[in-house]
């Protein structure tokens, strides 16, 4: 059977400031592709719950141009270990490898962020221009602990000087991204990827 409607995007992800910032950065990313954000409890739950998830999937995916995103920051995994991992847990579920992509942030979202010092700047306007050039900062994804780093550069700045929690940094600096220009490879990856699963799902998937 061959499918022509429009791709339809499950993004599945393990906390609330993943889902906050991907809801405003997937309609940039690909533009009138609809989609659904589901947040589980952390990391350890979604890896837990993937495998039935991903065999539910399996039965249906095709008929409904179903493609499905899994988005994980590494936390300190060996990043090879956890897409084997990843991509065992999808063979076991029967579902195509062309219908399923994976995910990791190298650090964590804030790394994403980081990538976009304009859009920080846009966000807390007393941050340097130059940030992004400072020692430590040149390469997003290389930054240790991108949540204390992106913390500590904003209350020296005099913003959230009482803690920032994430689910507020990405609600004020998501917006004002641009996709397009981002330093953050992991970034690319994921943005480039997410394209490339659209495209080729519009074109039709064969069953």
């Amino acid at each position: 059977m061959t499918v022509t409607g429009p791709v339809r995007l499950e993004v599945l992800v393990e906390e609330p400031s993943a889902e906050l910032a991907l809801r405003s950065l997937l309609p940039r990313i690909v533009p009138e592709c609809p989609f659904k954000i589901y947040i589980f409890n952390g990391k350890h739950d979604l890896l837990r719950r993937l495998p039935q998830r991903l065999r539910a999937y399996s039965s249906y995916w095709s008929e409904a141009n179903l493609r499905v995103v899994v988005l994980l920051d590494r936390d300190g995994d060996d990043c090879v270990r956890l897409k084997a991992e990843l991509e065992r847990i999808a063979v076991a579920s029967s579902l195509p490898s062309h219908a399923v992509m994976f995910r990791i942030v190298i650090e964590e979202l804030e790394a994403w962020f980081l990538g976009d010092v304009p859009a920080l700047c846009h966000a807390y306007p007393r941050l340097p221009a130059s940030l992004g050039q400072q020692d430590g900062y040149r390469d997003p994804d290389a930054v240790r602990g991108t949540w204390e780093a992106l913390e500590r550069v904003l209350r020296k700045h005099g913003y959230h000087r009482k803690g920032l929690a994430k689910y507020v940094a990405a609600g004020e600096v998501a917006p004002h991204m641009d996709v397009d220009n981002n330093r953050s490879r992991s970034f690319q990856v994921f943005r480039d990827g997410l394209r490339r699963l659209v495209k080729e799902g519009g074109r039709g998937a064969q069953a």
